[in-house]
């Protein structure tokens, strides 16, 4: 974790260890976590960039989401900076 964002990589998983992964992550968030950087890469399809922003940007935790830096990655706004 770097300055509250917590960055997690879903390169070369499916989507049920995709929510795993991001389940966890939204588990293990603290106080100090304000974003969850999700890396999804959008080479190779738009399945889990879909996941991200469909099933998790309605998520009781999230706060709404945001197109990361490229469109690699969506981040999930946990609370203000």
């Amino acid at each position: 974790m770097a300055g509250g964002i917590v960055e997690v990589d879903l390169h070369g998983k499916n989507t049920y260890q995709a929510r795993v992964a991001l389940d966890a992550a939204l588990r293990r968030a603290t106080g100090a976590t304000y974003r969850i950087r999700c890396i999804h890469g959008f080479h190779s399809g738009t399945v889990l960039r879909d996941l991200v922003r469909n099933e998790y940007g309605q998520h009781p935790r999230v706060l709404r989401i945001e197109a990361g830096i490229g469109a690699g990655a969506t981040d999930l706004v946990l609370r203000e900076f």
